[in-house]
């Protein structure tokens, strides 16, 4: 029990760490062992905090904690009636089918519940995500390629 709440302080130590020097990941292996942490980045309008993950393979699970993404914080976007396009999982964030193709949409596209916005790419799996809401983009929130959380805003969506 006191080696794992040993691992808890120094993975709070460089959760610390990160935060005072604006870190937005970071990697340690010693041995068998490996802890990644990354954040969001500072600019994103989510209010997920740090994002801790252990490395699956890379020896015993010292931590894997998403507890801040529970609580989220109201947004803008909610006080003027936007409506949000969330990932339904965690993957990478692609705009495009393939990289030489046009975005799926882009701010003042209208779509519809049926629409594909997007694809996610999880374990080697492309998932389209279909919009689930009518109206017109107004924002996207994530850049292409970047790792997404499960229920992060990808868009938002003046309803009709």
């Amino acid at each position: 029990m006191a080696e794992k709440d040993a691992d808890i302080q120094k993975i709070k130590e460089l959760i610390r760490i990160m935060k005072e020097n604006d870190l937005v990941e970071i990697d340690i292996q010693h041995g068998d062992d490996r802890v990644a942490l990354r954040r969001a980045q500072p600019q994103q309008t989510t209010a997920f905090g740090p994002i801790m993950t252990a490395v699956p393979g890379a020896g015993s699970p010292i931590l894997m904690s998403q507890g801040q993404a529970a609580a989220q914080i109201p947004t803008a976007a909610k006080n003027e009636g936007l409506l949000e396009i969330k990932s339904p999982i965690v993957g990478t964030f692609y705009e495009t089918p393939s990289p030489d193709s046009d975005p799926y949409v882009e701010p003042g596209t209208r779509v519809d519940s049926q629409t594909v916005v997007c694809i996610i790419e999880a374990m080697k799996v492309m998932n389209e995500i279909k919009a689930e809401v009518s109206g017109t983009i107004v924002e996207r929130t994530v850049k292409n390629g970047q790792a997404v959380e499960y229920g992060q805003v990808l868009f938002k969506v003046r309803p009709d």
